[in-house]
């Protein structure tokens, strides 16, 4: 009889297969895929189907990309290890997680009081001290200093060339970016240089991702 265990391993080797057979193949990400399995992060009741590369439900009228989607733009970073990453949607904190395996620092903003607590809890019973989740607008981000990678899990209005006031030279940032119709949305890469040239790069369209809700939400 094959025990749990084999089982899970069993499918956690499916699942990267999955990932690498999508076009993923950034060795540090799948390592941190492995690590760290989607289920931990989704609501109980889809741990069942989580290994799945499909959208799922997390509360406050949010969902959880495709692990492939998520994967993506995580890789499109091209994060380094010395990296400071801002992370714009915590959702359940299965991003941060997989970020806060590579990069040096992970800042997570959460616009849902409720997803930034629940969120923040895991990460710190995973023993993931590098990252700091806030429970914050990502429309209104102040005074928030630069970062070397940003991420956006949500589609932004354009032009998204306002986001890059928040890189260091030679930073990059990947968002989501919304078109005048559900066909039109795409992600895209924003890099900068050392001259704080811009330079744009669209990745692909992307369908599972919403739009960038401005003010806070304190419960589910």
């Amino acid at each position: 009889m094959r025990t749990n265990t084999g089982g899970q391993a069993e499918e956690r080797a499916q699942f990267l297969l999955r990932m690498r057979a999508k076009g993923i193949g950034d060795l540090r990400l799948l390592r941190a895929m492995e690590l760290m399995p989607r289920a931990l992060f989704m609501p109980q009741r889809y741990a069942d189907i989580a290994a799945r590369d499909i959208a799922l439900p997390i509360g406050c009228g949010q969902t959880s990309a495709p692990p492939s989607t998520l994967a993506a733009m995580i890789e499109a970073l091209d994060l380094r290890e010395h990296a400071r990453v801002l992370e714009i949607g915590t959702g359940s904190g299965y991003s941060a997680a997989l970020i806060g395996q590579i990069a040096a620092e992970t800042f997570s903003l959460e616009r849902c009081q409720t997803l930034a607590v629940e969120a923040a809890a895991r990460l710190q019973a995973f023993g993931l001290k590098s990252i700091v989740v806030k429970f914050a607008d990502g429309l209104a981000l102040g005074r928030i200093g630069t970062f070397d990678r940003v991420l956006v899990h949500a589609l932004v209005e354009p032009p998204v060339e306002n986001l890059t006031r928040l890189l260091a030279p030679g930073g990059v940032v990947v968002a989501g970016v919304a078109g005048e119709t559900r066909g039109d949305q795409r992600i895209l890469r924003l890099a900068k240089s050392a001259e704080g040239v811009v330079e744009a790069r669209a990745l692909g369209p992307v369908r599972t991702l919403m739009p960038l809700v401005e003010g806070l939400a304190r419960a589910l």
